[in-house]
């Protein structure tokens, strides 16, 4: 991503975490109008969110987007499927992954990028619990020998 007017608005930071995530597209989300807003105060949760592709349309799946208290009527459904907006050939690279190899596809960020709302989408597979322990150990090792090398310095 690169300087061009981008706003986070939420990092999945649990992620990459639990899953080792291979690739990341960019796409557009279809929302409402009172959606949006409160996705520009940041009122949005997506813990265990994750994508589907449907009869060639990926669909983004329990992302919660808290109502608006400020439009009564109109008011969207806060756990409501949403479209998400990729090319063609890309949705159908996606469900070949999903479908041959066992990926999932989970949002990883949510961000404003030029005034639109957009999801970076991670092509993931969970990871077992050795894996998650091993990442831990080698951050642990890699900061231990930070440690060493600044003290070094001194």
């Amino acid at each position: 991503m690169g300087g061009e007017n981008i706003k986070i608005i939420a990092q999945n930071r649990k992620a990459r975490h639990n899953y080792q995530v291979d690739e990341t597209y960019e796409c557009g989300i279809e929302l409402l109008g009172t959606e949006v807003k409160s996705f520009r105060d940041g009122k949005i949760s997506f813990p265990d969110a994750w994508a589907e592709v449907i009869n060639g349309e990926v669909w983004l799946r329990s992302l919660i987007v808290a109502e608006n208290p400020f439009s009564s009527v109109f008011n969207h459904a806060p756990d409501r499927k949403k479209r998400l907006l990729l090319h063609k050939a890309e949705i159908k690279r996606i469900q070949r992954k999903v479908e041959e190899k066992g990926y999932t596809l989970i949002p990883m960020s949510f961000y404003f990028k030029k005034g639109r709302v957009k999801v970076e989408l991670g092509l993931c597979k969970g990871k077992k619990a050795f894996d998650k322990r091993a990442d831990i150990r080698e951050r642990d090792v890699r900061r231990d020998i930070e440690r060493e090398f600044r003290h070094g310095i001194r």
